[in-house]
């Protein structure tokens, strides 16, 4: 199933989200979905809050920056109530953007390295570091479960130069080649 996407405006966006249990029903095809409607979208990041559920659950597949990094190579994962409890302080600036703000990005600063204890589809536990391009990805899904958008790590001067744009995309003035709502 292909989900629409939810652009910025919505409060879904801001919401922080609540645990994912393992008696929520079809908890595997709601993955599956999330990953088709990623490769719809053309992305390699999607939340849940992203396609209007306020679980903490998300998705990466950064296959697509193998070229970039190696260890990005087949790197495709769900991740079921994450808690990043470790960021290294050495950080980089990423020219980010985000499905749920079509045409829009902006840079952001964040940790080069990260520890998470997650849940993975089958709800078993892991405790794992994250470097590079793939702890970027990650740190920006993970604000979505924490009701944080890119836009709120941006400075407030960059944020007021978005201001047009953000009222475009609130009131559904925006162009995308994927399904939204």
């Amino acid at each position: 199933m292909i989900y629409p996407i939810v652009i910025y405006g919505d409060n879904v966006l801001r919401e922080p989200c609540e645990a994912l249990t393992p008696d929520y029903p079809d908890t595997r095809k709601l993955i599956d979905g999330m990953f088709a409607t990623l490769d719809e979208a053309g992305g390699v990041g999607l939340a849940a809050p992203q396609i209007g559920k306020s679980l903490r659950l998300f998705i990466v597949d950064c296959t697509a920056w193998a070229d970039d990094d190696p260890d990005c190579t087949d790197y495709k994962r769900a991740f079921i109530n994450p808690e990043i409890y470790e960021r290294s302080e050495e950080t980089k600036t990423y020219n980010e953007g985000c499905l749920s703000f079509p045409g829009l990005y902006a840079d952001v600063k964040r940790s080069l390295g990260i520890r998470m204890r997650y849940l993975d589809a089958n709800f078993q536990p892991h405790d794992e570091e994250f470097t590079g391009l793939k702890a970027w990805v990650i740190q920006h899904e993970y604000d979505h479960l924490e009701g944080t958008v890119f836009i709120d790590r941006v400075s407030p001067l960059r944020r007021n130069l978005l201001k047009s744009k953000l009222l475009n995309l609130a009131k559904g003035k925006y162009k995308c080649a994927y399904k939204t709502r």
